[in-house]
């Protein structure tokens, strides 16, 4: 996999609005106002939007071609260091048949999103480019009031530093409340709690390394079948990590989801799973149930190893997790481990 080179202080970073163009959308002009001012100020870095990716979500919706113009352009444009999505929606899988693989696989550089973006991460896998399931512009970087402690160190220490191993640890808060997004609110801060679980192990044992592959679970229906979904070679020997979206899916959803990956013979290969704390911890219990009922119960793989309630995707607040690199899991120690940094100086 190449690695991107790491940020500095005066990159300039591209954003795109590559599913939902809401950003765009007058009620939510603000939030993109928030997240340039945030990013400029407190990262150092100089923003600029694609062409598209302020035209608003009729317009974005009728364009898939045009947002993967933006995209291609951002990787072809050699002054831009990284590009960010402006949130995830449901339907970047239009945008597929205009993607050139060689143009991201010949102009490396950070990308980084989550949600419908597992769709674009899937891309950059196919092209052989690290990239980063984290936030987004319109909701992370874009907070009311403050960003999330949790999410910007996660930035900086992931996206700016340089290191051989990361420990990427539990948040010790989290929330659980919806803050409308109008202007109204944009002194509103969250309301934390105390996380009480940490990570959970739910099923397995001992220690396993793989590179980390996978997204928001919701979304792979999307992408089976076609040209982005991995081999059963590239799943082979990996560390799914997988997250539920905002729709919450019925805890029946995430069982038939498994089975298919049981079918697929995916299950059989991997060498653990991660999976994200659930937005409002809703079904917080009954997902963990009907992850174990299909991988241990039904497929027997007692020893496969499930980290749960690990602070990525949709969660309140969340880290950045790479994909393509190697990490471990300890399930004595209960840690996640980061063993190769993901940039290049």
């Amino acid at each position: 996999m190449m690695k991107p080179k790491r940020l500095k202080k005066g990159d300039k970073i591209s954003i795109v609005s590559l599913s939902w163009g809401g950003l765009g959308d007058e009620d939510f002009i603000h939030k993109f106002n928030i997240a340039k001012d945030r990013l400029e100020h407190e990262f150092g870095l100089e923003v600029v939007c694609m062409p598209h990716a302020l035209k608003g979500s009729d317009f974005v919706s009728q364009h898939p071609e045009l947002r993967a113009k933006d995209l291609m352009d951002a990787f072809l444009d050699e002054s831009i260091s990284a590009i960010f999505c402006a949130i995830g929606g449901d339907d970047t899988i239009r945008i597929l048949p205009y993607i050139n693989f060689e143009t991201i696989r010949n102009n490396p550089k950070i990308f980084m999103g989550y949600s419908d973006s597992t769709i674009n991460h899937f891309m950059m896998y196919k092209a052989g480019l690290v990239s980063f399931y984290g936030p987004s512009i319109m909701c992370e970087f874009g907070e009311y009031v403050k960003m999330f402690d949790y999410t910007k160190k996660a930035v900086n220490d992931i996206l700016f530093d340089d290191w051989n191993e990361y420990s990427l640890n539990p948040s010790s808060q989290w929330t659980d409340d919806y803050i409308y997004w109008q202007e109204s609110n944009m002194n509103t801060p969250h309301s934390m709690k105390k996380d009480t679980h940490g990570y959970e192990i739910i099923n397995g044992v001992g220690t396993v390394k793989g590179h980390l592959l996978g997204g928001c679970i919701d979304v792979f229906m999307m992408a089976n079948g076609t040209k982005i979904w991995p081999t059963l070679d590239e799943w082979s020997n990996s560390i799914l990590f997988i997250e539920t979206s905002e729709d919450k899916p019925s805890p029946d959803f995430i069982k038939w989801t498994f089975r298919n990956l049981a079918a697929q013979g995916i299950l059989n290969v991997i060498n653990g799973i991660i999976v994200g704390k659930p937005q409002g911890e809703k079904y917080y219990e009954e997902y963990k149930s009907a992850i174990n009922q299909v991988v241990a119960n039904e497929e027997k793989l007692t020893n496969l190893p499930i980290f749960y309630n690990v602070n990525f995707g949709h969660a309140k607040p969340i880290g950045i997790i790479p994909y393509g690199i190697t990490a471990e899991l300890n399930c004595i120690n209960k840690t996640i481990t980061y063993l190769e940094t993901p940039t290049t100086k």
